[in-house]
């Protein structure tokens, strides 16, 4: 029975796994739902372990053999520890490490060297690396944190929405178009919002850089608002002596353009994704193990 390595990148919306070989080299991948250990940790397990399996299958290797890998995974919730504890102890695998999914994003963008990344979708969270010192800000939740992000944004238009059905703030196309959503009524978006989780929030965000790019006001206010705290994020990435900047997640490219100019010189493109960063980091600290015992 040969060792192998297993890397995995658990989402909000989708949990992805690359099963390789002890020197790092993907063999298969695979795909399944929603990896949240935080928010539903029984469906996470799910998902990791049929995520891992698909890609057990593409690589054409036994699904015995997932009971012999060491596996990575990177996933959203890791900053909690009974949700870490409480899934890692329901892992098949023989040996398991769980590290935030900004983590493995990390290192997927840069390989080893110096840098910071900012992860910009449903949440938000910004993550430094020299050398071996690695720090973190934001990344705190909705409730009180992840400003700038998609959740945010979007809980931030139907708020917006709101107060000028009420006429305390002006009205614009965009909320009008969001009201229209609601029937036109702001008891409607009360109860979405009463049992909306972040990602129900952050499925309006797409609108509100859409109508901006019209020169809708309200669009433009609410993105100029949102862009001033990933700013004042980055002064700080910056500020600690960062000096490659990249921006991942889903509304990277649409915040690109609204990103103050000091920052737009230090913008990179990632070298790859967080799957393959999840990969590397797994071969770096389980590598050894997989040679000896293959």
């Amino acid at each position: 029975m040969r060792n192998y390595i297993l890397g995995i990148d658990g989402g909000g919306t989708s949990c992805r796994a690359a099963v390789a070989g002890p020197d790092g080299r993907i063999l298969g991948r695979g795909k399944s739902g929603a990896a949240n250990i935080l928010t539903d940790p029984d469906n996470a397990l799910i998902h990791i372990v049929g995520a891992a399996r698909a890609a057990f299958e593409e690589a054409n290797i036994a699904p015995a053999e997932i009971g012999s890998t060491c596996a990575l995974l990177g996933v959203a919730g890791s900053n909690v520890g009974d949700a870490v504890h409480y899934v890692k102890e329901r892992l098949p695998f023989a040996k398991a490490d769980i590290e935030s999914d900004g983590l493995i994003a990390l290192q997927g963008a840069l390989g080893d060297s110096d840098g910071a990344v900012a992860i910009l979708g449903t949440g938000s969270i910004y993550i430094a690396r020299q050398a071996s010192d690695i720090r973190y800000i934001g990344g705190w939740g909705f409730q009180i944190g992840d400003l700038g992000s998609g959740a945010r944004l979007g809980h931030a238009l139907l708020q917006e929405s709101v107060l000028a059905f009420d006429q305390i703030h002006p009205s614009s196309p965009l909320t009008d178009a969001v009201m229209a959503e609601f029937n036109s009524d702001p008891r409607d978006v009360v109860e979405f919002a009463r049992v909306a989780r972040p990602g129900d929030f952050g499925r309006f965000a797409p609108k509100v850089f859409e109508f901006a790019g019209r020169g809708d006001p309200v669009a433009t206010a609410l993105l100029r608002a949102a862009a001033l705290t990933i700013d004042e994020a980055l002064d700080v990435v910056v500020a600690r002596g960062s000096g490659r900047l990249c921006l991942l997640g889903g509304l990277a490219g649409l915040y690109r353009p609204w990103l103050a100019e000091r920052h737009q010189p230090l913008f990179m493109e990632p070298e790859a994704d967080a799957l393959t960063g999840s990969v590397a980091l797994a071969a770096k600290r389980f590598a050894t193990d997989a040679r000896a015992e293959a």
